[in-house]
C-alpha cells in the first residue's frame, strides 16, 4: 500500500493511493493515522488536487553514511567497519514538489539519493529476528549535503542538516522488498547516480539494530540508509529527482534562500 500525507482546503490528512498512471492517482482517505489500525474513508480525491506534504513528520532523521563502498571511496574516505550514524533534524525535512533552499553559508551543495526506512511502532533495543516488524515502509530521500561545510567544520550539524536538506517522499510504500532495488538520481533530467541497495555494506537490519541499541525509535521517525556513488553539486535552478523502483520519484527544486 502506498501511504500519502498532503493537505486540501487547509485541512492535512493521510490517504492511501489508488493507480499507476500519474495522471490518474487518487487517494482514499484514511480515517486516523496510518501507524495505528485504520480503516479507509472510501472518500476519494485525485492527488493532483491536493498538495502532497512530507509523508511524515520525523520526530528524527538518523542518517547513516558511507554506506556504499563506491560512495566512500569517491569521497576519499575508508569504508566503515560499523555503521556511522548522524542525524538530520526534523526542521531539515521537506515534501515533493518543495523547494531546496541553497543555504547563503555555502558554495558546494551536493546531492544524495537514498533509501528511506519509516519506522512503524515505538521500539528499542530492536533484535534482527524482530526487525521488519517495526517497519512501517519504505520512501525516497535526498540527503542535501553542504560538502564544503562538512569537509571545512567536521562536524555535520549544519553540513546536512540546514533547513531543506533532507526531501522526503512522495509517499510510503508499505508492501516492498528493500534487498534489491534500483536508486537513481537525476539533475534536469540528466542521470548522476545509478546503484542498488543490495551494494549496501550494511543491511538495514543492521543499522537498525545499531541505533536501536542506543535510542528509542518512534513511529514516523526516518532511517536514512546512505548513498550509492555519484553525488555531485546543484546549482540555483535546478530539478532534482530521486527514483526508487517500487516507490517512485521525488521531485525538487533547488531555490536562492531568501
Amino acid at each position: 500500500m502506498r501511504i500519502a500525507r498532503f493537505s486540501i482546503d487547509g485541512n492535512v490528512a493521510f490517504g492511501a493511493i489508488e493507480g499507476e498512471k500519474q495522471d490518474e492517482l487518487v487517494l482514499d482517505i484514511i480515517k486516523g493515522i496510518p501507524f495505528a489500525d485504520f480503516e479507509l474513508s472510501g472518500t476519494k480525491v485525485p492527488v493532483s488536487k491536493v498538495r502532497l506534504l512530507p509523508p511524515v513528520l520525523p520526530n528524527k532523521v538518523v542518517a547513516f553514511g558511507r554506506n556504499y563502498a563506491e560512495h566512500a571511496r569517491e569521497l576519499g574516505n575508508e569504508v566503515p567497519d560499523a555503521p556511522f550514524a548522524f542525524f538530520k533534524p526534523s526542521t531539515s525535512v521537506i515534501g515533493p514538489g518543495d523547494d531546496i533552499q541553497y543555504p547563503s553559508f555555502s558554495e558546494e551543495v551536493h546531492h544524495e539519493a537514498e533509501l528511506a526506512v519509516v519506522i512503524g511502532r515505538m521500539c528499542r533495543e530492536v533484535p534482527r529476528e524482530r526487525v521488519r516488524d517495526v517497519i512501517f515502509g519504505y520512501t525516497c530521500a535526498n540527503d542535501i549535503t553542504a560538502r564544503d561545510v562538512q569537509r571545512r567544520e567536521k562536524q555535520w550539524a549544519r553540513a546536512k542538516g540546514f533547513d531543506s536538506s533532507c526531501p522526503l517522499g512522495p509517499w510510503v510504500e508499505t508492501d516492498l522488498d528493500p534487498a534489491d532495488l534500483t536508486i537513481q538520481l537525476t539533475v534536469n533530467g540528466q542521470q548522476r547516480q545509478l546503484g542498488r541497495t543490495s551494494e549496501m555494506i550494511h543491511s538495514i537490519e543492521d543499522l537498525i539494530v545499531n541505533i536501536s541499541e542506543a535510542m528509542t525509535l518512534l513511529p514516523g521517525d526516518v532511517i536514512l540508509t546512505g548513498t550509492p556513488a555519484g553525488v555531485g553539486p546543484l546549482n540555483v535552478g535546478d530539478e532534482v529527482a530521486v527514483t526508487i523502483e517500487g516507490i517512485g520519484t521525488l521531485t525538487n527544486k533547488v531555490v536562492k534562500r531568501g
